[in-house]
């Protein structure tokens, strides 16, 4: 199983967020570039990077994330609001390994399609969920999208991945949400990336058992910085 540790972005510092909320979040790092190394250290498989200003509307940190990926030993893969080609292919021009794509995705399937044509087996697509339902707009509005519908359309699109998260997880450090992630890698044949609520060892080893199931990585941020587990200890979990 893989891990991605986690770099979020906001106004050029490295952040987490609790729940998805904006006004939650927690400064980790000033500058995200000298925390690279410790998140890349001990064979972890790609640096999971999202640019919260974009996904709020706001300026992409473009130059932030270029320094980013010349400087990460592993793959990187991006999101935060890409709801345009010209972005997707400024990333991938710039090394970045995979788009990830969320809102539009589920809002207009044809980009999707269009883009896992143009660039095949690079676009992931992020479901975000709240009780079993997708969220848009860097998780501000809930729709009535189901999330299991929602990821069966995008593997039909041919999406590489599928990142799940489950809203109310994401940052808390209490557990992900084993039943609603086992229900939706079950529903697809496209790898599912499980993300939100990682705090130990322990969480870890529990989403291991769902391997079979369809889960084949996992993204940890908050635990990673408050030092409740490292690296080295995720993978050995995973094992």
């Amino acid at each position: 199983m893989k891990f991605f540790p986690a770099l979020d972005l906001m106004h050029g510092k490295a952040v987490r967020l609790e729940a998805g909320r904006r006004m939650s979040a927690t400064i980790f790092h000033e500058n995200p570039i000298q925390i690279i190394p410790a998140l890349t250290s001990d064979g972890a498989d790609r640096l999971h990077v999202v640019d919260l200003d974009g996904a709020f509307g706001e300026p992409r940190q473009l130059q932030l994330l270029q320094t980013i990926i010349r400087n990460s030993p592993i793959p990187v893969q991006v999101g935060g609001g890409i709801r345009d080609e010209d972005t997707v292919q400024h990333l991938l021009n710039a090394g970045v390994q995979y788009v990830i794509v969320g809102t539009k995705a589920v809002t207009a399937p044809h980009f999707l399609h269009d883009l896992c044509i143009e660039y095949p087996r690079h676009i992931i697509v992020s479901i975000d969920a709240k009780d079993g339902r997708v969220a848009l707009n860097g998780w501000a509005k809930v729709t009535g999208h189901d999330a299991i519908e929602a990821a069966q359309h995008c593997e039909r699109d041919g999406a590489e991945a599928i990142v799940y998260t489950d809203i109310a997880k994401d940052g808390m450090m209490n557990g992900f949400n084993v039943d609603a992630t086992r229900n939706l890698a079950k529903a697809v044949k496209t790898p599912v990336f499980a993300s939100g609520g990682v705090s130990s060892a322990a969480d870890l080893a529990a989403l291991k058992g769902l391997e079979a199931d369809g889960v084949a990585g996992c993204i940890v941020g908050r635990a990673l910085y408050e030092g409740t587990l490292t690296v080295k200890d995720a993978l050995k979990a995973l094992a």
